[in-house]
């Protein structure tokens, strides 16, 4: 297991005073995001999935369709890049140059391994309390039918690369003692992720109370 960005293939080279070779950041921005995006190539077209994830110890575990020819090629080796991006806010410079945003990013390069059996179940609880924190001792877990049209895919976090974009706009210094552009605003607009209040369906009984579990949600 290597330290993020230790490798020729992660290191990097675009603004690298941003890279963070923490592996405890990159643990953080994993926990911390709730959508990955995974790249697959079908031949000659390259295309990039949004999944439902989480991590599982040195591992990324996420699932899609048994029926998806693009998951397929993912559980029978096919290399791939997995990528999770949180956004924090804008940094607004005097420049559309210098313009910027508050970021948190993870990259994780690899190749999937398919799970089965128990330790596939374990990955799908893994994902729902991830994604539902305290649902999975409420809800019917999958059933067999269910389980047979899922793929689930393990990605071990061996090759990793870890960003962070904090701090002020990086304006030019001949704008910001120029006569004109100094009198423009400069600073950052911080942006924030957070649930809102439940909304039954048509088809729960009104009796039935919102779990104390997703009343104690918090972004």
């Amino acid at each position: 297991m290597t330290d993020p960005g230790s490798t020729a293939r992660t290191r990097v080279r675009r603004i690298p005073e941003n890279a963070v070779t923490d592996r405890a950041a990159l643990h953080h921005v994993l926990d911390a995001g709730l959508v990955a995006h995974v790249a697959v190539s079908d031949g000659s077209q390259p295309f990039v999935l949004p999944v439902a994830y989480a991590r599982r110890g040195e591992e990324v575990v996420f699932h899609g369709s048994t029926g998806s020819r693009l998951f397929r090629g993912l559980a029978e080796g096919q290399p791939t890049c997995l990528t999770v991006t949180l956004l924090d806010g804008l940094v607004v410079a005097r420049s559309a140059f210098h313009s910027s945003m508050h970021y948190r990013s993870a990259m994780v390069l690899g190749v999937a391994r398919r799970l089965d059996g128990d330790d596939e179940l374990d990955a799908l609880r893994v994902i729902t309390e991830h994604l539902l924190p305290g649902r999975w001792d409420e809800c019917r877990q999958p059933n067999a039918k269910e389980r047979a049209g899922t793929l689930t895919l393990a990605l071990p976090l061996d090759e990793c690369s870890v960003k962070i974009g904090t701090g002020d706009p990086a304006d030019e210094p001949e704008d910001i003692t120029d006569p004109v552009l100094s009198r423009i605003w400069a600073g950052t607009v911080p942006m924030y992720e957070s649930f809102g209040t439940p909304v039954r369906s048509e088809d729960c009984p009104a009796e039935v109370e919102v779990p104390a579990y997703i009343e104690a949600w918090r972004r």
